[in-house]
């Protein structure tokens, strides 16, 4: 029987079908960005007429060792470098667009965070500059810091912060925009398997949610387990480009895996195949599969979370932030509806004399008892009111010894008759 077919990429790794039938967000054409010195000579050629497009919904990994031009491509994308030559275009636009901002996420390679501000501020600041409302920082703040595994660590200044917590801060931050293209520069760096593990993780709950991801590495594991398509880089120049199947299947070699078999089961199957073949394949070799060690890492760690053993670093991370996911139409014109009649761009509802209005206000609402009685006293002639015997205040007396003897040290000399000396009085 002939083996089944390899499934594409996107189904193995369960992330949603790029659609190649709009307009790409990102195209990048014949890019090349050179750095000069101070005689405007040629120092380095950081990219070099790289090409590549990247699809709404899809996560495309860039390659490469380290100085391949991964990091410079990223930064004229976000506009902070300028093209040498070539054509760079996101969401339609040049990437100098100030508009286009507001609908990035980015996660640079090494996390630049105030360290005076603890993980709830730091989200509070990006937050405002995006210009969100104080209901939707808080909202979002708790379900990034429930989702990266910094609740506990909510209040800490960030400057106490291991590498791996700071990533996790920076990966929020990233986030706190709900952003339609997400570029994460080195997101694993400096964290755990176990941290490791839960970016990837996310990473591909970003692409099933509709998000279009850009993530640049140089550890291969890493981009192989959530990416669709990726282009591999070197000098500056794109080496390879292609789906996972597209570049890491063997087309010489067919796997089979069974449960165990014996000896001689193995040598039947062995002289099958030799005979179907003329001899001219066989069992090349035969051994038991094992896990990773990042599964084996895992698997001991869950089990020290199943006996409670307390740590001091970043907690299992939640649920993926609800905010992130991507809503349907109808369901957005009803959130669009509701928070303009929260506003108060709806006509305000009648009260009627028997209901009480219902406070909305965030501050405490007043006794309605006490409004009433303070208007009725306004309404009443005014009344003499009785003079009030007044409250006796228990007030310690000062002690007068103590006083003297504190005027006396002043006056001491050393003669042995000091305490001959008459001690003064109270003062007036």
């Amino acid at each position: 029987m002939a083996p089944e077919p390899a499934k594409p990429a996107a189904v193995i790794q369960g992330t949603a079908p790029a659609n190649k039938d709009s307009a790409p967000v990102v195209e990048v054409r014949g890019l090349s960005r050179i750095f000069k010195d101070f005689w405007l000579r040629d120092r380095a050629r950081a990219v070099d007429t790289l090409d590549f497009v990247i699809y709404p919904g899809e996560i495309f990994g860039l390659l490469g060792p380290n100085g391949s031009g991964k990091s410079t491509t990223i930064k004229v994308l976000l506009g902070l470098l300028r093209p040498t030559r070539g054509r760079v275009s996101v969401f339609g636009k040049p990437p100098t667009d100030v508009g286009v901002k507001a609908r990035i996420g980015y996660l640079p390679e090494e996390s630049y965070l105030y360290p005076f501000l603890n993980a709830r501020e730091t989200l509070d600041y990006y937050g405002k500059l995006f210009k969100l409302d104080r209901n939707t920082r808080r909202q979002r703040i708790d379900e990034l810091l429930e989702m990266v595994g910094l609740v506990h660590a909510q209040y800490r200044p960030v400057r106490e912060y291991s590498k791996g917590m700071q990533r996790r801060i920076g990966l929020a931050q990233a986030l706190i925009n709900d952003p339609d293209l997400l570029i994460l520069d080195e997101p694993t760096t400096g964290l755990d398997p176990i941290g490791t593990r839960q970016v990837k993780d996310l990473i591909v709950s970003l692409g099933k949610r509709g998000k279009t991801v850009l993530l640049s590495s140089h550890l291969l594991a890493d981009v192989e387990d959530c990416v669709d398509r990726m282009a591999i880089l070197y000098g500056g120049r794109k080496r390879e480009e292609g789906t996972c199947d597209d570049l890491l299947t063997s087309p010489n070699r067919t796997r089979v895996t069974f449960d165990e078999l014996d000896e001689e089961t193995l040598a039947e199957i062995d002289e099958l195949v030799r005979r179907r073949t003329g001899g001219e394949r066989s069992i090349h070799s035969v051994d038991r599969p094992r896990q990773t060690l990042e599964q084996k890492f895992l698997e001991i760690v869950e089990r020290a979370r199943a006996e409670r053993v307390s740590t001091s670093g970043a907690t299992h991370a939640g649920q993926t932030a609800a905010f992130l996911a991507t809503a349907p139409v109808e369901e957005q014109a009803d959130a669009l509806l509701d928070r303009l009649t929260d506003d108060g761009s709806a006509p305000p509802a009648p009260v009627s004399d028997a209901t009480e209005p219902e406070v909305t206000d965030a501050t405490e609402s007043h006794d309605p008892g006490v409004l009433d009685e303070l208007v009725d006293s306004a309404d009443e002639p005014t009344r003499e009111v009785p003079p009030t015997a007044p409250v006796p205040v228990d007030v310690a007396e000062p002690d007068d010894d103590v006083i003297g003897s504190l005027l006396d040290s002043g006056d001491d000399t050393d003669d042995d008759d000091t305490g001959d000396k008459p001690r003064p009085g109270p003062r007036a």
